[in-house]
């Protein structure tokens, strides 16, 4: 069955860098386009960045546009969110998201969902 599983997070200070990784099993890895998304204590779930399939591609939130890189290695069936300039609003469960070909930012796009990731940046 597909697996996305999301690693790479911790406590951070403000100003401080996290990556993230999304290790994806049982697909396709090169045919699906991949989303970044997360959510916060009593927030909805927010689309944060998105990558098409070959990574040529990629789209962001305003929120970390300029900040936050995303990127993937096909070969290792992984897509990457490197964070830099955190803030204390980035606190959140970032959750890594796949969908077949075409990159997206709603969420009910998606097709498989990983278990998320816990961010939390202090001040």
């Amino acid at each position: 069955q597909v697996q996305l599983v999301e690693s790479g997070g911790g406590l951070v200070q403000r100003g401080g860098s996290l990556r993230l990784s999304c290790a994806a099993s049982g697909l396709s890895f090169s045919r699906y386009a991949m989303g970044w998304f997360r959510q916060a204590p009593g927030k909805e779930r927010e689309f944060v960045a998105t990558i098409g399939w070959s990574g040529a591609s990629t789209s962001y939130a305003d929120a970390v546009k300029g900040r936050f890189t995303c990127s993937r290695d096909n070969a290792k069936s992984t897509v990457y969110l490197q964070m830099n300039v955190l803030k204390p609003e980035d606190t959140a469960v970032y959750i890594c998201a796949a969908r077949e070909w075409y990159m997206g930012e709603s969420d009910s796009l998606y097709n498989y969902w990983g278990q998320g990731t816990q961010v939390t940046v202090s001040q």
